[in-house]
């Protein structure tokens, strides 16, 4: 997108999160439900659809632009940011494998926000990776599931599951499968997880598939390449985008700390006049800039087809450790009415927990790290 019009949109995107969705954030809060009516907006509004190309309905965003946006709806809530952070990332892993045939029956109509994808990897018992035990079999045109997952979000509304598994009998990388599942086939059982900590009004799906049957024309690519969809097509931007969703969180919780420290005054003396405050303040400052700066770096090699795992997820460790440091001294900041519900900041701590599990813990990324050094990059 040029830059006027993009710049357009940024202030639109800008005015949106600090109007309509801090609206919309109390409603989450208050009633625990982040229901269709809000997909529905941020569907017509085009917000669904940034990061995807032209020619299959989206806005063709550059990825860096796309991340800039990002920031800002990480400003907003939990649950929204979690909507448009996926339905954003999940026709990638789709379009790494698909053939023209599938492009036109799933990717361009999930762009167009005509069915919806939840990305299914995880499970109760192995980790996201070559250890996953869900398996298939062919028998005819179809295959034959069996197996289980969790933590699956959007996994209780969602039309397909992007699932990944394995053909009976693998082990490790081979065998691994891609396939796109109708979530109302025979043979799957859909519970809904309790509630989480934060992230209000998400919904995450246990998964059970007992011989569950889906059409052979369903599998993407080849057995074999399931992984490096996830990993290749998904998780690594994907990473990057948590990254952004951090700094994002972490300049909301900034700007409001800022806030409490020019309007509390405690002694006669505003908050933000004392060394203490100024000193978390300036440390509050420099860390955010400097995962802003990191991610967009790994941003910019994904616009030059130059991202690898190791940068990702660097941007991803920094900035989830940073957000850790960030909220936890706007919380200070703010003293013990920020840990009561009904404050912006109560919620805020809560939300930012759970990106520290999303695309991989930070002992994930720090395997993946050292992985890629010892291996000469």
């Amino acid at each position: 997108m040029e830059g006027t019009e993009f710049a357009r949109l940024k202030d639109e995107v800008t005015s949106y999160v600090n109007g309509r969705l801090r609206e919309l954030s109390e409603r989450i809060e208050e009633t625990g439900q982040c229901g269709p009516d809000v997909w529905k907006e941020l569907r017509e509004r085009g917000y669904l659809r940034l990061a995807a190309p032209v020619e299959y309905g989206g806005h063709g965003l550059t990825f860096t632009q796309y991340l800039q946006l990002l920031e800002l709806f990480s400003q907003s809530h939990g649950s929204i940011r979690m909507i448009v952070h996926v339905m954003n990332g999940v026709w990638r892993p789709i379009d790494f494998l698909a053939s023209e045939e599938q492009r036109e029956r799933f990717v361009k109509p999930l762009v167009r926000g005509e069915i919806s994808v939840a990305f299914t990897l995880t499970e109760p018992n192995a980790g996201s990776g070559a250890d996953i035990e869900t398996s298939a079999y062919k028998e005819g045109d179809e295959f034959v599931l069996n197996g289980e997952k969790w933590l699956i979000t959007f996994g209780d509304t969602a039309d397909y599951y992007m699932l990944y598994c394995r053909m009976k009998g693998t082990i490790g990388y081979e065998g691994t499968m891609a396939l796109l599942v109708p979530r109302i086939a025979p043979g799957i059982e859909v519970k809904l997880m309790p509630q989480t900590l934060g992230l209000t009004g998400t919904g995450h799906a246990h998964i059970l598939f007992k011989n569950a049957r889906v059409p052979a024309r369903n599998l993407l690519g080849e057995v074999g390449q399931g992984l490096a969809s996830a990993l290749n097509g998904f998780l690594d931007p994907s990473r990057v985008c948590v990254g952004m969703t951090c700094v994002g969180l972490a300049q909301r919780a900034f700007d409001i700390a800022i806030q409490r420290s020019n309007e509390r005054v405690t002694f006669g003396k505003q908050l933000s006049q004392r060394q203490v405050v100024q000193t978390w303040i300036a440390e509050m400052a420099t860390d955010i800039e400097a995962a802003r700066q990191l991610v967009m770096y790994a941003g910019r090699l994904k616009d030059e087809g130059a991202l690898t795992p190791a940068p990702a997820s660097m941007s991803k460790l920094y900035a989830l450790e940073m957000l850790q440091r960030v909220t936890d001294k706007a919380q200070q900041i703010w003293g013990g009415i920020g840990y009561f519900k009904g404050y912006e900041i109560e919620r805020i701590y809560r939300d930012a927990r759970a990106q520290k599990f999303e695309e991989g813990t930070a002992e994930i990324q720090k395997a993946v790290i050292s992985k890629s050094i010892l291996a000469g990059r």
